[in-house]
């Protein structure tokens, strides 16, 4: 079986030992956006070479893959998490890639999820399909639509802010993470592979109650895919 697998990477022009580096990358981040890095632009583009190949691989696992090609990113989705676009799977138990948000990044992501469609509607996406927002907007519609505030401790507003960098979800300027009010926040097309259009309607329905404090949970993978289907982002926002 390898010596076929590196009988066809060899006829695209990759190695096995590239192969697997960009089989690492992908179960390591969960996704691959071609416009984040220069870096990620070279995994990107060897992978639209072998993706037939990687969606093969990631099958076995049970493991599925989204590439939006109007806006140039790959994301993997957990065995039974739901793939935009692609018929509904079989939950497994134990999915290795499923990391659970903390339930304040899971209110901010669906808050996020809101601003963007908002942008849409109101013809505010740019070029590369990013709608820009503040950090004050942000903070009023948590209040107002999840019944939370930003936290008030700069230090975990930064790393709240560096999650959401490191899923793809948004582009704050480096000076932007000492979060002043007016700071200008970018928010990903990516958003909209986490949250579903389902999700979102049933979010905007009013007389929704605040979020419940988190319950500590136990052995999350430190190194997995921020990817949840739309049933368990519901759940966390009820």
């Amino acid at each position: 079986m390898l010596e076929a697998l590196e009988q066809q990477l060899d006829a695209l022009g990759i190695t096995l030992d590239e192969f697997s580096e960009l089989t690492i990358r992908l179960l390591d981040y969960g996704i691959i956006s071609r416009d984040d890095s220069q870096i990620e632009q070279q995994y990107y583009d060897r992978l639209v070479r072998c993706e037939a190949l990687l969606v093969d691989y990631f099958a076995v696992l049970r493991i599925r893959i989204l590439h939006d090609k109007q806006f140039h990113f790959v994301r993997l989705y957990p065995p039974g998490a739901e793939v935009p676009g692609q018929p509904s799977q079989d939950a497994l138990q134990g999915a290795p890639l499923r990391q659970r948000p903390s339930q304040h990044e899971v209110a901010l992501i669906l808050v996020l999820r809101t601003l963007y469609d908002q942008g849409l509607r109101e013809a505010r996406m740019d070029e590369q399909g990013v709608v820009a927002t503040t950090v004050e907007n942000v903070g009023i519609t948590l209040r107002n639509l999840m019944g939370r505030s930003l936290p008030e401790n700069i230090t975990e507003r930064r790393q709240l802010w560096r999650r959401l960098r490191q899923w793809r979800l948004i582009r704050m300027a480096e000076d932007a993470v000492l979060d002043p009010i007016d700071a200008v926040l970018h928010i990903r097309p990516t958003i909209v592979s986490l949250v579903s259009d389902a999700v979102l309607q049933q979010l905007e329905q009013p007389a929704q109650p605040p979020m419940e404090e988190p319950e500590p949970t136990e052995g999350t993978p430190e190194q997995s895919n921020v990817g949840q289907d739309a049933q368990d982002i519901a759940q966390e926002s009820q």
